[in-house]
């Protein structure tokens, strides 16, 4: 492809990408993975360079663009680093047109307006809200239940970070490939998640329950902390995510996990027979996903104040449904991997509220630095992705 062409065919894929984010549609990566199935002609270096337009495009412009191509005359007439892309827009066979005289472009910035502003009430400062779109590394965890970091073969030597099995490796790593990885013995895995799943603080021999699973990925860290003894639940509503927890429950020789498939609004029957029992319960909330646009970008593109105030809602409630599964002395521990302390802290000071004798305690992590009765970790400050956690004990 010229490089006319692949700046035609990223417009395209940016033109899908505000569609999708306007009507709840794929995330960016998807649409690319699929743009890629579908244009054949694309070589490796020809995608490298497409997924790259695609994302410093989404990075530059604060609120949703009207269209592609007023992105990527923003980011060609706005960036200096990217001011080489205006002589692309040239007219040519497979580019994109000369630029309109009062032509109109995208709106820079961070975010939408609205959402800047919860930010900055949240104490996120300009540089902080910037972190937050830099491109972040890959993190690994190595599997204790297989492998220890003394005796771990890779094909690239990782950065060692100060969590004990945590290492990590330019973005882009294609660690899928690495027969480490499809044996089990490592797992994708940000460095704050695995702190967050640290502070769960989950023994051998326990019953702790993972209450919004997903695909597993905190499930797995919880079953190498508890040595595959003692029951670990991992529940959730989506039935697709779910299902991908056994081939890599399989895949990292976890074999403490039950499953448990929940009907919204009918949680608590599903769980009936661990109410009151268990001695751990992380709540990994689903939320705005601000501490995550690193990876994903449009993320904020898709965010309203309605979605949020939904968001809020459901946390509440899973709050609530984890509060009447624990047993008494046991413990919560609250994540979200947003900064808005209407997820965090805020969230955490009601459930306080409302439940009398419920203490919240620091979690022993060696990164963050408190927020409210929780604890945050961000881009900026802890080079990982943002997070707030809160470990909270029942009477």
């Amino acid at each position: 492809m010229t490089p006319a062409a692949r700046l035609q065919s990223a417009i395209e894929i940016l033109d899908l990408v505000i569609a999708a984010a306007k009507g709840g549609g794929a995330p960016a990566d998807r649409i690319l993975a699929e743009w890629f199935k579908g244009h054949r002609f694309a070589g490796s270096k020809d995608k490298r360079a497409l997924r790259e337009l695609v994302y410093d495009a989404i990075r530059f412009c604060g609120p949703v663009p009207a269209t592609g191509r007023a992105a990527m005359l923003a980011l060609a007439t706005e960036s200096e680093e990217h001011d080489w892309l205006l002589e692309l827009f040239d007219g040519s066979n497979y580019g994109p047109a000369e630029p309109a005289e009062g032509e109109k472009i995208a709106e820079t910035g961070f975010a939408p307006q609205w959402l800047e502003k919860r930010l900055a009430a949240s104490g996120l400062g300009p540089d902080d809200a910037m972190a937050l779109l830099d491109r972040a590394p890959l993190d690994l965890r190595i599997n204790s239940l297989k492998a220890a970091p003394e005796t771990l073969d890779l094909p690239e030597e990782g950065e060692p970070l100060e969590l004990a099995n945590a290492l990590r490796f330019a973005a882009g790593t294609r660690v899928e490939q690495w027969d480490a990885y499809k044996e089990g013995l490592v797992e994708v895995q940000d460095a704050g998640s695995q702190l967050a799943c640290a502070a769960v603080g989950a023994m051998p021999g326990e019953l702790v329950i993972d209450l919004c699973a997903g695909a597993g990925g905190k499930t797995l860290a919880l079953a190498a902390q508890m040595e595959n003894t003692g029951t670990l639940v991992a529940a959730d509503t989506d039935r697709r995510r779910l299902s991908q927890l056994a081939p890599r429950s399989e895949r990292a020789g976890a074999s403490d996990v039950v499953e448990v498939l929940l009907d919204p609004g009918r949680e608590a029957e599903a769980l009936a027979a661990y109410a009151g029992k268990a001695d751990r319960v992380l709540v990994d909330a689903p939320c705005s996903g601000t501490g995550t646009w690193r990876r994903n970008p449009e993320a904020r593109w898709r965010l309203s104040p309605r979605e949020l105030e939904r968001l809020t809602a459901l946390q509440a409630r899973l709050l609530g449904l984890a509060a009447d599964l624990l047993r008494p002395g046991g413990q919560l521990t609250y994540v979200t991997c947003s900064l808005l302390d209407e997820e965090g802290a805020g969230q955490v000071e009601a459930f306080l509220g409302a439940h009398a004798g419920w203490q919240a305690v620091p979690p022993a992590l060696t990164l963050g630095r408190a927020r409210g009765a929780g604890w945050r970790l961000d881009p900026l400050h802890d080079e990982t992705d943002g997070f707030f956690i809160a470990c909270i004990t029942k009477p």
